[in-house]
């Protein structure tokens, strides 16, 4: 197994933390979610450093797995991808000041856009790129962010059409409580949303595409999948929220494990105070093993002496103050059979045991999301495929 991280390598013992994407259990929620989008395109979402796995391990694995078109926030994010050899249309889903028009123009990217001086700023671009630009329209049907109003639409389409180097591939909205029990909200939005597209689209030539559904919609609203979807978290292998009903769910599968060695173990008596500000002392004689990770990862200081990590596939107490670089795990359980360098495992499983990121969110008062995004760049992703080994180049 290889490391590959911004186009270099390195042996798997320079990198003792690491965050491990099975591509299998990637590719295996890819095909749930197409099954569950009946036919219709798959646009995976992969912003925010594909949700923390590495968009480009990912990136790559959806190209090669037919995906055509990619949803990012930010022209930076989707240049990044463009310029490592990604071919894919890229989808940027937060509206961008004008500013960014020339380099959205440059690549062919595909904006969403809400507003008529990012539309003019477009085509200008566009026009000076020598080429013909597709953009999505965003609809705010009940977000309460970005977005023209419903009822604004033709309008706004009209202004679009008045573009020659402008093109509207598809009309978009969004959920802010697909992942809630009660779905009425979201069924107004999608009656909102059909509605105002039915009457928009009628003066189009060519029809623009919509699509609406993010990974819970894509779950427990089959009304929303329009045209074309637009699933995140669950293709990453998490449930949209704990209050989906559909069983379905059950099938995806994690695809991040975060992963550490032990990289020195001590002796201590009872007494001892570990960490700073000692807020945890021994009361018994210890074996305390050191793990190269801490809050400069991502492993968040309010953790502290909440966590366990996973060593021999026993699940060990973290104790004492999460550092910087480095945390402090009791493993007096595993007296006689824990060596220097063995594997730990601070997200995942080892063995029958298994830590989830949803358990870690809990405890911070957050979602899977903050903490997945949260693992810090300095930790590389290693992208393993269904034999255990680096994907090719």
């Amino acid at each position: 197994m290889r490391s590959r991280r911004a186009g270099r390598r390195y042996p798997p013992a320079v990198h003792a933390t690491r965050a491990v994407l099975h591509l299998d259990r990637l590719a295996r929620n890819l095909a749930l979610l197409r099954e569950l989008a009946g036919g219709r395109p798959v646009w995976p979402a992969i912003k925010a450093n594909a949700y923390g796995h590495g968009a480009l391990p990912v990136a790559r694995a959806l190209v090669a797995a037919g995906c055509e078109a990619l949803c990012l926030a930010r022209a930076e994010e989707a240049a990044e991808l463009a310029e490592s050899g990604v071919r894919a249309r890229f989808l940027l889903m937060a509206p961008a000041l004008p500013d960014a028009s020339d380099l959205v123009a440059s690549h062919g990217f595909e904006p969403a856009v809400c507003t008529r001086e990012a539309v003019d700023a477009l085509a200008r671009a566009a026009e000076r790129a020598g080429r013909r630009l597709d953009v999505h329209v965003k609809v705010d049907t009940g977000m309460g962010r970005a977005g023209i109003r419903p009822d604004e639409l033709p309008a706004f389409l009209a202004h679009c059409a008045a573009q020659p180097a402008l093109r509207v591939r598809g009309i978009m909205s969004h959920f802010p409580r697909a992942d809630e029990g009660d779905v009425a909200f979201s069924e107004a939005q999608i009656r909102a949303f059909a509605a105002a597209c039915e009457d928009a689209r009628r003066g189009c030539a060519s029809a623009p595409l919509r699509h609406m559904a993010n990974s819970a919609a894509l779950f427990a609203l089959p009304a929303s999948r329009f045209d074309a979807v637009r699933p995140g978290i669950a293709l990453y292998g998490l449930a949209p929220g704990p209050k989906l009903a559909s069983p379905r769910v059950a099938e995806l599968a994690p695809v991040l494990e975060w992963t550490t060695r032990v990289a020195f173990l001590k002796e201590v008596p009872a007494g001892t105070g570990l960490s700073y500000g000692h807020d945890f002392r021994t009361t018994r004689p210890s074996l305390v093993a050191t793990l190269p990770v801490g809050y400069g990862d991502g492993l968040r200081r309010a953790l502290s002496g909440r966590i366990h990590v996973l060593v021999g596939g026993v699940p060990c107490p973290q104790v004492g103050r999460v550092t910087m670089d480095q945390i402090l795990v009791d493993v007096t359980a595993l007296r006689g059979r824990v060596a220097l360098g063995d594997p730990a495992v601070l997200l995942g499983r080892q063995g029958e045991a298994e830590i989830r990121v949803e358990a870690w969110a809990d405890l911070l008062g957050t979602i899977p999301y903050e903490v997945l995004t949260g693992i810090a760049s300095r930790v590389p992703r290693v992208a393993l495929d269904e034999a255990g080994a680096p994907p090719g180049p």
